[in-house]
């Protein structure tokens, strides 16, 4: 469960009393999510997302993330909005964290994402880089090619209990995708983490993209791939190309891929599922005895990884030579 820290009422109540928001009702800890401490919020005047944010988030970071939401927000993306306390702050604290509310967005995400989902979420994804253009704070990406060295290096000990050979198969794609890895694609504000769980639906219209605690500036396509091996892989490992040409197609009708990122996708795709693969892999050689958590499986970012090196071209993912 995503609650790290609790709250109480008597604590809350007092953070609360800096929003605008009426007296507080009732709030309950939300399972889903790995990162921070989430509460849904009911006050007197609606409902409200609170966020704890944990050890794993650099404090420094946080003006980028809320400023962020703000801007797409303001832009006409559906997100959650940060709210302004009487201070005039996005931030404040609760029980000695970090704290936040944003509001509340209606929606669900969905376990078995069909076509039209990937189209909405294609057109969302694009509509955010777009309206994300002219963001004027900076974040690098501490999870793309210059950082998966460190990590298989954290892992390389004991790697080999999860698969033998393991530590070898990564080590060659490394080798190779930082040598592939393109540096001259359209650079700027991408979500990073655009798992199904991320993204809100009423029915199969696109309702809302939320938890941008990943979120920074890297190659656009970059996203897409990232999307690509998070929607388009059925439950037997398989690709499925047609909800793969269903989401570009959806990003393509709000902001056209060049030549150059379609050529790219098959190393972006590579370099996405080597990246999920090693913190999976990190976290689950790191899982302490007796913890109440089930880590995700690495091995399914392997086979991932294994498709998208057997592509030789970007038609592969519905697109065409």
């Amino acid at each position: 469960m995503a609650v790290y820290t609790d709250v109480t009422d008597e604590d809350l109540a007092a953070f609360l009393a800096a929003y605008d928001v009426g007296a507080l009702l009732s709030f309950k800890g939300i399972a889903e999510g790995v990162e921070n401490s989430n509460y849904l919020v009911q006050t007197e005047r609606g409902s409200y997302i609170l966020t704890l944010y944990e050890k794993r988030v650099d404090p420094a970071d946080l003006p980028f993330f809320l400023g962020l939401m703000q801007h797409l927000a303001a832009g006409g993306l559906n997100c959650p909005t940060p709210l302004i306390n009487n201070d005039g702050k996005m931030l404040g604290e609760l029980a000695g964290r970090p704290a936040a509310l944003v509001s509340f967005l209606n929606g669900v995400w969905t376990r078995r994402p069909k076509m039209p989902h990937c189209f909405e979420l294609g057109a969302g994804m694009a509509q955010m880089h777009v309206i994300g253009a002219d963001f004027a704070l900076k974040r690098d990406n501490a999870l793309s090619v210059s950082g998966w060295g460190p990590l298989l290096d954290d892992c390389r000990a004991r790697g080999d209990e999860v698969r033998s050979g393991l530590v070898a198969e990564l080590e060659g794609e490394l080798a190779q995708l930082q040598a592939l890895w393109p540096q001259d694609l359209p650079q700027g504000v991408i979500h990073a983490d655009l798992f199904p769980d991320n993204v809100f639906f009423i029915g199969e219209t696109l309702s809302g993209l939320i938890d941008f605690y990943f979120a920074c500036n890297d190659s656009l396509a970059y996203d897409i791939a990232i999307c690509l091996n998070a929607w388009c892989f059925e439950l037997d490992g398989a690709f499925n190309v047609t909800k793969a040409k269903a989401l570009l197609s959806g990003y393509n009708s709000v902001r056209p891929l060049s030549s150059a990122e379609m050529a790219a996708l098959p190393v972006l795709c590579r370099g996405a599922a080597l990246r999920f693969l090693l913190t999976r892999l990190y976290d689950w050689l790191r899982v302490p005895e007796g913890a109440l958590v089930t880590p995700k499986d690495p091995l399914e970012y392997l086979g991932k990884l294994r498709f998208h090196r057997s592509v030789v071209s970007p038609s592969a993912y519905g697109l065409d030579a």
